[in-house]
Protein backbone atom coordinates (compact mmCIF):
# COMPACT_ATOMS: atom_id res chain seq x y z
CA UNK A 1 0.00 0.00 0.00
CA UNK A 2 1.19 3.49 -0.70
CA UNK A 3 1.98 5.35 2.91
CA UNK A 4 2.48 8.54 0.38
CA UNK A 5 3.27 10.42 -2.99
CA UNK A 6 5.74 13.67 -4.30
CA UNK A 7 4.58 15.78 -6.73
CA UNK A 8 7.04 16.89 -8.87
CA UNK A 9 5.84 19.90 -11.27
CA UNK A 10 8.66 20.73 -14.24
CA UNK A 11 7.25 23.91 -15.23
CA UNK A 12 7.89 22.36 -19.18
CA UNK A 13 4.63 20.13 -18.53
CA UNK A 14 3.41 23.48 -19.81
CA UNK A 15 2.98 24.47 -23.45
CA UNK A 16 5.40 26.87 -24.59
CA UNK A 17 2.86 29.03 -25.71
CA UNK A 18 1.47 29.88 -22.23
CA UNK A 19 5.34 28.91 -20.07
CA UNK A 20 8.19 29.86 -22.85
CA UNK A 21 10.70 29.92 -19.62
CA UNK A 22 11.99 26.59 -19.85
CA UNK A 23 14.75 25.12 -21.22
CA UNK A 24 13.00 22.16 -23.42
CA UNK A 25 9.90 23.86 -24.60
CA UNK A 26 7.89 20.99 -26.13
CA UNK A 27 4.58 22.15 -28.07
CA UNK A 28 1.35 20.04 -26.99
CA UNK A 29 1.60 20.82 -23.61
CA UNK A 30 -0.40 21.53 -20.63
CA UNK A 31 -2.92 24.71 -20.88
CA UNK A 32 -3.44 26.52 -17.35
CA UNK A 33 -6.96 25.03 -17.36
CA UNK A 34 -5.93 21.38 -17.34
CA UNK A 35 -3.27 21.50 -14.94
CA UNK A 36 -4.95 23.58 -12.25
CA UNK A 37 -7.77 20.75 -11.87
CA UNK A 38 -5.13 17.65 -11.90
CA UNK A 39 -2.62 19.96 -9.81
CA UNK A 40 -5.69 21.07 -7.43
CA UNK A 41 -6.17 16.93 -6.75
CA UNK A 42 -2.90 15.95 -6.46
CA UNK A 43 -1.81 18.68 -3.20
CA UNK A 44 -5.17 18.17 -1.82
CA UNK A 45 -4.81 14.70 -1.27
CA UNK A 46 -3.89 13.99 2.10
CA UNK A 47 -1.40 11.39 1.13
CA UNK A 48 0.69 14.00 -0.60
CA UNK A 49 3.87 14.09 1.13
CA UNK A 50 5.77 17.17 -0.32
CA UNK A 51 5.93 18.92 -3.55
CA UNK A 52 8.94 20.63 -6.14
CA UNK A 53 8.61 23.01 -9.06
CA UNK A 54 11.72 22.63 -11.30
CA UNK A 55 12.34 23.69 -15.27
CA UNK A 56 11.36 27.08 -14.57
CA UNK A 57 14.05 29.63 -16.50
CA UNK A 58 13.90 33.06 -14.80
CA UNK A 59 16.77 33.78 -17.69
CA UNK A 60 14.03 33.29 -19.99
CA UNK A 61 11.07 35.28 -18.13
CA UNK A 62 12.18 38.80 -17.70
CA UNK A 63 8.90 40.21 -17.46
CA UNK A 64 7.88 37.41 -14.81
CA UNK A 65 4.58 36.64 -16.56
CA UNK A 66 6.04 32.65 -16.38
CA UNK A 67 7.04 33.02 -13.28
CA UNK A 68 3.18 34.61 -12.35
CA UNK A 69 1.57 32.31 -13.90
CA UNK A 70 3.37 28.94 -12.13
CA UNK A 71 2.72 30.83 -8.73
CA UNK A 72 -0.55 31.72 -9.44
CA UNK A 73 -1.58 27.54 -10.55
CA UNK A 74 0.03 26.65 -7.22
CA UNK A 75 -1.99 29.36 -5.03
CA UNK A 76 -5.38 28.29 -6.70
CA UNK A 77 -4.74 24.86 -5.99
CA UNK A 78 -4.36 25.09 -2.23
CA UNK A 79 -6.30 27.61 -1.69
CA UNK A 80 -9.95 26.44 0.39
CA UNK A 81 -13.19 26.62 -2.11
Amino acid sequence: MLDGFWVHLDADVLDPAVMPAVDSPDDGGLLPEELGPLLRVLVRSPRRVGLDVTVYDPDLDPDGTAGALLTDLLVAAFAEV
